[in-house]
């Protein structure tokens, strides 16, 4: 799925005003991760993108994720077998994960930032602590392995 110019354009304009340089690497990973759905890990991306641009290196794909995420622009995911999956977190939304087959969906639902603010809030109230994100994951089966016959554990 393309994300709109608009998107792109806020993110850019987030890492502007936190004085990052944009560069070339910077907006490829950037592009790359708000036109796939897939969640990829650190080196899927750099096999996806090292074709494109001889100059990116796997380290400055581990960096450049490692300051989107510090921007709150990129979040991280882990996965099942304890590696770590990126997602843009431009518009917010949160995950439905499959508990057999590790597929991560992302669900888009109006009412989040008031559910992302009660839970933050119940959690202060209980914890005492501060927050500043919250990210919500439900994990179940996804309908192409319940088509295989997975069912929930009981």
């Amino acid at each position: 799925m393309k994300a709109p110019d608009d998107t792109l354009s806020t993110a850019l304009q987030k890492l502007r005003e936190q004085h990052v340089r944009i560069t070339p690497q910077r907006k490829l990973i950037l592009d790359y991760l708000m036109n796939h759905e897939n969640h990829p890990p650190v080196e899927e991306i750099y096999k996806e993108l090292a074709p494109q641009m001889s100059s990116l290196s796997l380290a400055t794909v581990y960096n450049t994720l490692k300051l989107f995420v510090e921007l709150g622009i990129v979040i991280e995911i882990p996965n099942e077998n304890g590696g770590v999956r990126y997602d843009f977190f431009g518009r917010p939304h949160y995950h439905a994960i499959c508990e057999n087959c590790g597929k991560v969906t992302d669900i888009y639902d109006p009412n989040l930032p008031q559910i992302d603010g009660m839970l933050q809030n119940t959690a202060k109230k209980q914890s005492g602590y501060t927050f500043n994100a919250c990210h919500i994951e439900l994990y179940g089966i996804c309908p192409e392995c319940q088509a295989k016959g997975v069912t929930l554990a009981s």
